[in-house]
């Protein structure tokens, strides 16, 4: 899954979207549900954090 997410100044997702599917919603939707947890570094112009588009790969790995 590849999702772009909009971090905020305060590094909380603000908007999350879907760029790559893993081919499986609930795989898709289970990588959305974690980053809306996570809490990143902001970028910065200068001194001062601003929002920015990254791009987030997760990978997941099945096992019986």
């Amino acid at each position: 899954v590849v999702l772009s997410v909009l971090v905020e100044p305060n590094g909380r997702p603000a908007q999350i979207e879907l760029k790559s599917s893993s081919g499986s919603p609930r795989l898709d939707q289970a990588g959305q549900d974690a980053v809306w947890r996570w809490k990143f570094v902001p970028a910065k112009r200068g001194d001062e954090a601003i929002s920015a588009w990254v791009l987030v790969p997760i990978t997941f790995t099945l096992k019986n």
